[in-house]
């Protein structure tokens, strides 16, 4: 069972049989399983100590405990007899393996030591004990208890002495062994000074990043150029082990992608009782646009509606009548729905600790908050696409959400010193969909899956979105990241980028234009095309009405350069909602292509002096005058229908004697803007009609 070494014959070689992984972990948290996943990886053998103990340790963050760790190694010593097993004493909670026995175990011989502890840069508890520590020509000189590898006689000689309580702190007892000369030299005791199989994040983070080869993900020292084989997020790096267990040892690499996504999945046919209840809270703070489509997603979620309960607060008059709407045609559906409308005047704070109330009403309950967002079915089954299977994820999940053409999404993957925004290294990888998996993250916010057993045991406090110096989201994750004992306790379900907005607001035959030729000339030089669904065209209009700041159709106009307007409309500008960016986006990417080909020779980059929505009314503005438009080109978009809408209506060409009667809703029309194409507004006989502008150029 053992080999001499001819050299040094003090010393086991030890066959990788020989070895065993000893942690203490009193309860089995997500940081404990995420370990273990890490040691059946490499196939190591785990022995744990302490199941279903109370722990008295203290919890390390702010004084010094673990005692309780060293009494329990001192009784499962006692029982180990062979004099040639190695045994690996590691924290669990905040661990994870990067490599293999084999590579650890002979990393350990290398030092030709019997006991090799985890090395610091800072030193705890007690730093009037600096000048009592050895130094080396390179490397960390301060111990680390979190992590340390001997043969079974040696660590028997090294705890032999302890009768500490459970509160003590084991670093101080192990250090005082490791600074009394006489007791480093009789149990030959050494640190892994350069981190060759420890590495401890406290003190350290800009030593780390990660290599990734061969299909395998290893944290490596760049200071030391070393590779450890166990990563260790000690003290208030908890933060930073979780992000490097997102990849160590293979849970996302770049050969196989996202390895654990497909683990622990149930399948949905198996369930012995009905589907667990799913309390979704939906918050309306703010005037919002497209909150009728949230409703219809809602309504299309492909689970039992008896087994739903709704919580709706909105703090918006505007938007009672899509409310009251929804739950006269739906509410007997869901098992319940509490509303808290505008009339209560209830805080932001308020209204989701009273949600997360109404789910601890019920013992086996889920929680999905939801503000403004279109939502899907893998929001609330979490589930891979037809698989028949559901996903068993850590306490609170979230999927990811993005805005077309922007880094924006409802996750965070760092924070600063301070507790606020950092970006990570894979932030924009992972928002572009270039990284796919399931990431633990420590800010989540719109929406988010809440476990109930979290919400009846560590998250039972009822002021959870409350802080004196963070908003409510940043609040609750922060208390959240504090309260919940499980180690990685927020994780967001990134996916790929879908094209929900397009396949929503861009019209069905838009892609026909150049492959089916499906674009008109009605009149010379002029283009008809569709652009924007029937939903696109309503809720621009919703947008500007709901925003109700129309011009007066007068000629003085602060809102353009110069202060005056010599063809006045009845309009709102893109820029006065805050939209003029998502607009030239929407311009460059779907205006373009089809300027470029029926304009040959020309090609834009769909800068707009000015983009509008006109509102046209019999008793109000009827028509426009002949004019030029002050563009290279102008589209002039039809936002709703002639005849069910308004009458009359159009737009005349004048010296073509060429007239568009009949505009059709989401149909665009393209033609120049400057010196030839002089045209007029046709008076509109009855109704409203609302067209969309943009005065483009080069």
């Amino acid at each position: 069972t053992s080999i001499h070494s001819q050299r040094t014959p003090w010393i086991y070689y030890p066959i990788e049989r020989n070895l065993l992984v000893v942690t203490v972990a009193t309860k089995e948290t997500d940081g404990f399983r995420r370990f273990m996943r890490s040691a059946r990886h490499f196939n190591y053998t785990i022995k744990v100590l302490g199941r279903g103990e109370p722990w008295k340790g203290g919890d390390y963050m702010t004084t010094p405990g673990g005692g309780q760790k060293v009494r329990l190694l001192k009784a499962g010593l006692q029982e180990m007899k062979e004099e040639d097993k190695v045994i690996l004493f590691i924290d669990s909670y905040d661990v994870v393996f990067a490599s293999g026995p084999k590579e650890l175990l002979k990393k350990f011989q290398q030092t030709r030591h019997k006991v090799v502890f985890s090395a610091e840069t800072l030193i705890w508890p007690d730093r009037h004990l600096e000048d009592k520590h050895p130094h080396f020509r390179e490397g960390k000189r301060f111990l680390g208890s979190g992590g340390f590898i001997g043969y079974v006689p040696n660590l028997k000689e090294m705890v032999a002495d302890w009768t500490g309580e459970d509160n003590d702190s084991d670093q101080l007892f192990f250090t005082k062994i490791y600074i009394n000369p006489e007791k480093r030299k009789s149990i030959n005791i050494t640190l892994d000074n350069r981190c060759r199989m420890f590495q401890n994040l406290h003190g350290s983070l800009d030593e780390v990043v990660l290599k990734f080869e061969d299909g395998q993900v290893r944290a490596r020292n760049v200071l030391y150029d070393t590779l450890p084989v166990v990563v260790h997020g000690n003290g208030p790096t908890k933060l930073q082990i979780n992000y490097l267990s997102n990849y160590i040892p293979t849970v996302w690499t770049f050969e196989t992608g996202c390895s654990g996504c497909l683990e622990d999945l149930r399948p949905l046919s198996g369930l012995k009782s009905e589907y667990p209840l799913v309390v979704i809270g939906i918050f309306i703070q703010q005037p919002t646009p497209f909150v009728s489509v949230f409703f219809e997603s809602l309504l299309k979620l492909e689970y039992p509606k008896n087994r739903l309960k709704l919580f709706i607060y909105n703090q918006e008059q505007h938007h009672e009548v899509e409310v009251s709407s929804f739950l006269k045609d739906h509410e007997k559906a869901y098992q319940g729905v509490k509303v808290i409308g505008p009339e209560e005047n209830m805080d932001r704070v308020a209204s989701r600790n009273l949600g997360l109330d109404m789910c601890r009403q019920d013992k086996d309950s889920c929680r999905l908050w939801l503000t403004r967002f279109p939502i899907s079915d893998t929001c609330y089954n979490c589930s891979p696409k037809n698989t028949g299977h559901t996903r068993v994820f850590g306490p609170i999940i979230a999927p990811m959400i993005t805005r077309e053409g922007r880094l924006w999404t409802n996750f965070w993957g760092a924070l600063s010193a301070d507790g606020y925004y950092a970006r990570s290294e894979d932030y924009v990888d992972i928002v572009q969909g270039r990284r796919v998996g399931v990431w633990n993250v420590p800010y989540l916010t719109k929406v988010y899956l809440v476990k109930a057993s979290l919400l009846h045991e560590e998250l039972s406090s009822n002021d959870l979105f409350s802080s004196g110096t963070l908003d409510l989201d940043m609040a609750f994750c922060h208390n959240a990241r504090n309260k919940v004992s499980v180690g990685n306790g927020l994780e967001i379900l990134g996916s790929n980028p879908g094209s929900d907005w397009e396949e929503r607001y861009i019209h069905e035959n838009y892609t026909k234009i150049m492959r089916d030729k499906l674009i008109e000339t009605p009149c010379p030089d002029v283009y008809w095309f569709p652009l924007f669904s029937d939903i696109g065209c309503d809720h621009i209009v919703q947008e500007m009405e709901n925003f109700g700041q129309w011009s007066g159709g007068r000629n003085t106009d602060t809102r353009i350069q110069g202060g005056y307007e010599n063809v006045p409309t009845i309009d709102i500008h893109m820029t006065q909602i805050n939209y003029e960016k998502e607009w030239q986006k929407l311009l460059l990417d779907y205006i373009a292509p089809i300027t470029e080909t029926m304009y040959p020779g020309y090609y834009t980059k769909a800068q707009f002096d000015l983009a509008f929505v006109v509102r046209y009314k019999p008793d109000e503005q009827p028509f426009l005058r002949p004019h030029h438009d002050a563009s290279t080109f102008t589209i002039n978009i039809a936002l709703n229908q002639k005849v069910l809408d308004y009458q009359g209506g159009g737009c005349r060409f004048i010296r073509y004697n060429c007239s568009v009667e009949a505009p059709r809703k989401g149909w665009a029309l393209m033609h120049p803007g400057r010196l030839t194409h002089y045209h007029e507004g046709l008076r509109t006989t009855a109704g409203t009609r609302y067209i969309a502008v943009s005065f483009v150029d080069p």
